[in-house]
This record gives structure tokens, sequence and C-alpha cells, in this order.
């Protein structure tokens, strides 16, 4: 048989180099079909109609001449002309008829797929245009699906419905953008068997991070029922993080889990004009996860698999937007999509942009907050539209609030200055799109379509990590450029300081040796929220705080096993970041006070006249009271570095006033699980008292190393308080006695041959406390990441001697 002659081709006939005859999404079906399924990757079966077909059916029914001559001189930008034509062409081709030999290829084909599965079989009916998924240009939904389509008549009618699908409004629009002329690109209709999701759940996987584009990690989204809702993000789904260097090890590093609020499920319905319906999902399924670890893990590991085969294909890393689902029946995984990603497998990463707000976050009235998407800031005029049906009124550079997007709303989402909706996670429709675009958006706000008002000017912030804001006025802000290209190589160790996890994907490509301060605070202060110790004796609880708990930790009976997981997941994201490189994390350091904010905290805190040079740090992990709170901490270490295998993260111990404190607070450390040298783990001190360096050799023999904490160690050399403002004036981490106590101890460090580094902020702000640092041979600096490149260059002068441009 002629492949190129056939109206059919089944998906063990078909592969990657088809595209032309079956188009990009039918191809990849049977290049996985054909090629995965001996490594385990499941697709279902079924068959494509081909290009082939579609041209006979155009021909027949003498459709291209009277197409051609609608479109002719079309402007896409007139949205009631364009409406208007497409509408036309739609009809017609809806209006003809199949001539009877495609009618009995397809009606037999369907047939034999019933033999395999049972009579007149439930199948997803999927166009697959011949210039789909080019590696420049995401088609995102461009052309349609039907699901649960059973018999000849219903399929036959689906198939001319996709075959319409190439003339929608949108499809003619991006064709003109991109400049593909109509005729060029052809379809073909994918005809596969259903996956029962319906009874269970779907999503979309991506083998890379698709904010930023780190490339190791397998992104998955998961929600009730068929898997439509996601892709058209008319819900805010479960997301993973999965770790793919560890995973590939054997471990089992899901570093992040984050539950949605999946607000409805896609499921069957009895109507055969309409063939699935949206019903509201239950609540104790919208309070769980909709996939098991093991099932995150096994789907990573094909996502990973799919990956490394289409890499090899085109002989260059092909990262993969990825559909998958799970069958209700019988409880088993399939991959039922496949495309190579588009947006952020196309980017130079040689210039990093940052974008900054000029004005502190205190000063703006935030309206509303959801998913940010990408990493920019942009402005204008609100313009709500809530109907389709009113685009044509949006003016360029308008901000479009509006529930959801579909394909439909593509010619006025790239005129948009940004995109806010109400529905959607990650990998909506909305956020492929403005991604595509450049355009930042903030997904899934739940109020935003209540809350913004058509005419009032808006700043929409998706700079700031995983979460977006939308703030009142036009904000001014900044952007910085850091060209990363031909940078020099420092003898001295450039290391990052980090709190923020949802930051560390976007700073992996910095020019760093990893990280020299990873900070727990922020992630117990914005992730966790919870004092500990609330966690420990949460049965023993007043019932108003018992309720905020609940609230925060849905989803987990064991109390203590949130704050684990999630203490575990944040240190996982930055130390996978930055892996194999080392990530030095502090053990936690909040002050009473602080520590007295956190949900349940005033129960277990004392008030203390001082809090700065109280209870803090290393007095903290073997005392009695607290030493159960200190357990899940070392639990939470432990977890990301046992079971996520990330043995690159090392221990820092914070405060710690003697030598004998040391000694305690490492066989507090050993009882928990983690033993000093064992594996790799090191454990060092911050040298931030100055007990610390007049004692330095006996420190030593307790720890592996120092860090220095000049904002604390310049505090307590001055007997200053640095949060009063009458003395501040006189805190200076240059003063010569702090400079002689650093020297010194970066002395006794490499006579001893240990680790010494500094993680304070003096070399950021002052260069010549950087130079200083160089010339006494400290062997790393870690640093804020708007300071890596300034400083970079500074110490490579200060070492070679001679002036870098």
């Amino acid at each position: 048989m002629n492949k190129h002659e056939a109206f059919v081709l089944w998906f063990d006939q078909i592969g990657i180099e088809d595209v032309p005859l079956v188009g990009g999404k039918n191809a990849s079906l049977g290049e996985m079909y054909r090629e995965l399924s001996s490594q385990g990757v499941k697709v279902p079966n079924g068959f494509a109609i081909t290009a082939k077909a579609y041209h006979y059916f155009m021909e027949k029914n003498g459709l291209k001449e009277q197409i051609k001559a609608l479109l002719e001189g079309l402007d896409v930008k007139d949205i009631k002309r364009l409406s208007e034509v497409g509408a036309k062409i739609r009809h017609m081709i809806l209006e003809a008829a199949f001539p009877e030999e495609l009618a009995n290829a397809i009606k037999e084909a369907y047939y034999h797929l019933g033999l395999q599965y049972g009579e007149n079989p439930d199948v997803a009916v999927r166009s697959s245009a011949t210039a789909e998924d080019l590696p420049t240009a995401s088609f995102a939904g461009q052309q349609e699906t039907y699901l649960n389509i059973r018999g000849n008549e219903q399929l036959l009618q689906a198939v001319k419905k996709c075959i319409a699908s190439l003339f929608t409004n949108r499809a003619i629009s991006y064709r003109v953008d991109k400049g593909f002329d109509h005729f060029s690109v052809a379809l073909s209709v994918g005809v596969q068997k259903m996956v029962r999701s319906d009874l269970a759940c779907s999503g979309v996987m991506f083998t890379l991070d698709t904010e930023t584009g780190f490339k190791d990690v397998v992104f998955i989204t998961a929600s009730y029922g068929l898997g439509e809702n996601i892709v058209q993000g008319s819900v805010n789904p479960d997301e993973y993080y999965v770790f793919k260097p560890t995973l590939k090890q054997g471990f089992k590093p899901i570093i992040h889990k984050k539950l949605g609020t999946k607000e409805f499920k896609l499921i069957y319905s009895k109507d055969s004009l309409k063939p699935t319906k949206n019903v509201p999902t239950p609540l104790h399924e919208r309070n769980s996860f909709a996939l098991t670890d093991e099932e995150v893990l096994t789907l990573a590991r094909w996502g990973c698999i799919i990956e490394e085969h289409y890499s090899k294909k085109h002989n260059k890393w092909t990262p993969m937007d990825i559909e998958w689902a799970k069958d209700g029946v019988t409880g088993e995984l399939f991959i039922v999509q496949a495309r190579p990603e588009t947006v952020q497998s196309q980017k130079s990463w040689n210039v990093l942009k940052k974008y900054k707000l000029k004005k502190h976050k205190s000063e703006l009235k935030v309206l509303t907050t959801g998913r940010s998407v990408g990493d920019k800031i942009g402005q204008g005029m609100v313009h709500v539209i809530k109907d389709v049906k009113h685009i044509n009124e949006f003016k360029p550079g308008e901000v479009l609030v509006t529930e959801m997007t579909d394909p439909d709303w593509e010619p006025i989402m790239k005129m948009a200055s940004a995109i806010i909706t109400d529905k959607g996670g990650r990998t909506c429709h909305a956020a492929i799109v403005a991604r595509e675009l450049g355009i930042p958006a903030v997904v899934g706000c739940k109020n935003a379509t209540q809350v913004l008002k058509t005419g009032l000017n808006v700043t929409v912030d998706c700079s700031q990590g995983e979460e977006g804001f939308v703030y009142e006025g036009l904000i001014p802000f900044e952007v910085e450029e850091l060209n990363l290209e031909n940078l020099p190589k420092t003898k001295t160790k450039i290391m990052l300081n980090i709190g923020n996890p949802e930051e560390a994907f976007g700073y992996a490509n910095l020019p760093v040796e990893g990280v020299g301060l990873a900070r727990e605070e922020f992630i117990t202060g914005s992730y966790i929220k919870i004092h500990p110790l609330a966690l420990v004796h949460y049965h023993s609880l007043p019932e108003h705080v018992k309720k905020q708990v609940d609230e925060i930790t849905l989803g987990y009976d064991d109390k203590q096993q949130f704050y684990i997981d999630k203490l575990a997941q944040g240190l996982g994201m930055i130390a996978s970041a930055f892996y194999p490189k080392p990530v030095i994390v502090r053990l936690s350091d909040f002050k009473t006070n602080e520590y007295a904010g956190l949900i349940g905290g005033e129960l277990f805190e004392p008030k203390e006249e001082n809090p700065m040079i109280g209870w803090r740090g290393a007095s903290r992990y073997y005392d009695e009271k607290y030493k159960p709170a200190f357990a899940l901490e070392c639990k939470a270490i432990k977890k990301a570095r046992e079971e996520f295998g990330l043995k690159n993260i090392k221990i820092m111990v914070p405060f710690c006033r003697t030598p004998e404190e040391g000694k305690l607070v490492i066989e507090e450390l050993a009882r928990n699980g983690l033993r000093q040298g064992v594996d790799g783990l090191e454990i060092y001190a911050m040298c931030e008292i100055p007990s610390n360096v007049l004692l330095a050799e006996e420190f030593l023999k307790v720890f592996d190393g120092f860090s220095i904490g000049t904002n604390d160690l310049t505090q307590l050399t001055l007997g200053l308080d640095r949060d009063n403002e009458k003395i501040s004036y006189l805190y200076d981490e240059r003063n010569e006695a702090v400079k002689q106590l650093v020297a010194r101890v970066i002395k006794i460090c490499n006579e001893k041959s240990k680790y010494i580094g500094i993680c304070g902020d003096a070399p950021s702000t002052f260069p010549e406390f950087a130079e200083f640092l160089v010339s006494q041979g400290i062997q790393s600096m870690s640093l804020s990441p708007d300071a890596v490149v300034k400083t970079l260059m500074i110490v490579a002068e200060k070492e070679t001697g001679k002036a870098l441009k």
C-alpha cells in the first residue's frame, strides 16, 4: 500500500516523518505507539484520516475555489467581516457530502477498532493540521477535539466538524499572521479510543518548567474528569514538579505538590448531540490530590522517555508538551498526545532580564492575585469582556480581563498589554498563548471580573515568583538586563543567597557555584504559616486555632507530615535548581517575636525584651521544649536528601554561642538521622558572634567550616542594635574591628583546610569589602541575585589585577 494514496493510516503505520500526511498530533501518536510501547509508555490505539482524504473531500465538493474567492483580500483585523466569512465557509463544509469511497474507508477502520475494544467504541476525534506544532508556533487548540463519539454517523459528523475547524475565525487570522497560505495547511483527523478519564482524572505534562525554561524538571497538572477543562483553563488543577536527574537515579523526587481547586469535571453525558457535560466536583475530591505519588512518578518517567526519544530524533534537546489521562475502569495511565514545547525551548539564555517595580509593595493597593505566567510586568486600562461576541470592542494596549479564554479570543489576546482571568492554571489556554506572545498574565484569580472595572488603570506584576499581583494604577517599573556571555572564571566561588523557592528555577542560569545561604524562613512564613509546635500539639490546640490549621493543612490527617512535606519541597526546589552544586541550608533562625507571629505561635513563645540576642538559633534545637519541632525540620531535610536524592544539601547552624552548644546540636541532628560525614553531609556554623572568631579553633573541631554573617557580627562587635535608628549611623561592616575579626577567621579556616565563606550583605553593598575579602583569601561569597554579576567582575579584577570591561 502506498501511504501517500491512503485515506486511512493506523497508528502503527505512521511516525514523526509523516507530518505532511497526517499532521503533527497524529504523527506523534503513531511515533509513540510504534516506538515507545516497548518501553512501557501506553498510548491508546487509533487511526488517522489523512491529508489526502481532506483534499479529496474538498475537491469532490468543489470547495477550494469557493473558499479562495471568499478569503481574497480579507482584512483579518476587521473582526466583523472575518466572522461573516468564517461562518459562511464552515457552513459550506458542514453541508457538503462525504464521497462514498471515503466514508466507507472511515467506517471500515472504525469497525476494526471495535474488534479490538468492543463494538461501537467511544472515541476521541481530533484534528491534526499538517502545519501544526511547528517548532516556532504553538497552535494551542487551533483546531477542535470531539470526545465520547460513538457510531458511524456521529463519527462522520465529527470528522466534518474537524475539517470546518480549519476555517474558524482564529485559525484564519492565525495563518495570515504567521504567513501561511490557507491551502498549504491541510487537515488530518485522528480517531483514538477514549480513555475513561471521566471516571478518573487527566492533565498536561511539560518536560521543563513552563515559566523559566528550567530543563531539569517535569511539570505535571491534574484534574478530575476529561482533559479539556485543563487545556481550556476552566479549572485550577493540582500541580507537581518532579526532578529529572535524581528520578533517573531511582529516587522519588516530587519536589513540589500544590492542591488545585478543581471546581468542575467534564464527564460523559447521554445526549448524542452534546456527548460530554461539566458537573461540579464533589468536595472530598476537590480537597484531595487527583494522582497518587506513584502515578506522578510514572508519568514523569514516561515524560523523560518521550523527551529523550524526540531529542534523539531531532538531534537536539526537544522538551515536550504532553497530554495524559487515567482510565477510571482499569486504573491505567495513558499518553493521549505529545508535541514539542514551542516557547521556552526557543529562547536564548545568554541575557537575563529582570523586571522590578520602583515602589515598595507596602505602598501599593493589591486588587486581586492569581498564578503568574512569565516574569514580566505589564500595565494599561482594564477592559472586562465576559463574552467572546464583544471582542471587537477591545483596543490595542488594554488589559484583557475575562473568565477564561479559548482559541476564539486569540485575535485580541495579541493586542493586550496583559491578560487576567478568573479561571485556569499554568497550562490553560490563556497561559500558553500569553507565554508565546511574551505578555504577562495572571490566571485563576477567581474574582477578577468582579473587582476590576473597565476603564481602571492597573499594573500586572508577574515578577515575584509563583503568585501574580494586580495593582491599582500605573506603577513605574524598570527592566535590568544581565549579559551572561563571556563572564570571567574566578578562584573565589561566587554563590547565591536565596529564600523563595519560587525564584530558584529562574536563577538556575546565573553564573554561580551553588547556594551559600538557603533560608528556611520564607518557606515557614509563606508556605507553612503555622508554628511547628502547634502541629506537634494539634489535638490540644484551642478550637479557633485548630480551625486555622485545618484550612491550611487541607488533605493532611497527619499535621506534622504537612510541615515535613512543605519544608522538604521548598528546600527541594532550591537544591534542584543548582544541583549538583552545593546548597547550604541554614537551619531555622526565627526570633521569638517572629515565631509568635505564626499561627498558634503565641501559645509556645516567651515574650523577650531583646529577641535579637534571646532564644534563637542553636539554643532552641536541643531545648526539651523545642526538640519535637526541631525533629520535624530534620525529617524535612532528611526527606530532601534521601527521598528526593538531593545529596548536594549541606547544613548550617546559626547563632551557635559556644563549642559545647555546637556539640549538642550535632548530637540532636544525628538523633534525627542527619549524621555528619555520612553520605557526604557537611555541617557548618554561621560565624556571626565574636566568640565564633575568638574560639574558632574549638568550633572547627565540631563543625566542617564557617560562613560569616556580617549583619550580626557587626552589631555584636560594635554593641549596637541595628534596628535602632538613633544609633544606626554607627553600624558599618567596614569598621576596622569587624574587619580584623573577619580576617582572623578566614586565616584560621584556611590553615585548618576548613570551609570559609561569607553570606552577609557587605560584599554586595560595598565593592571595597568584596576586594578586602579576596585579599584575605575567602573561599566563597554568597550574594543576593542582583549583585552576582557586578561582584563577579570586581572579584575577577582583584584576582587578576586587571580592569575588566
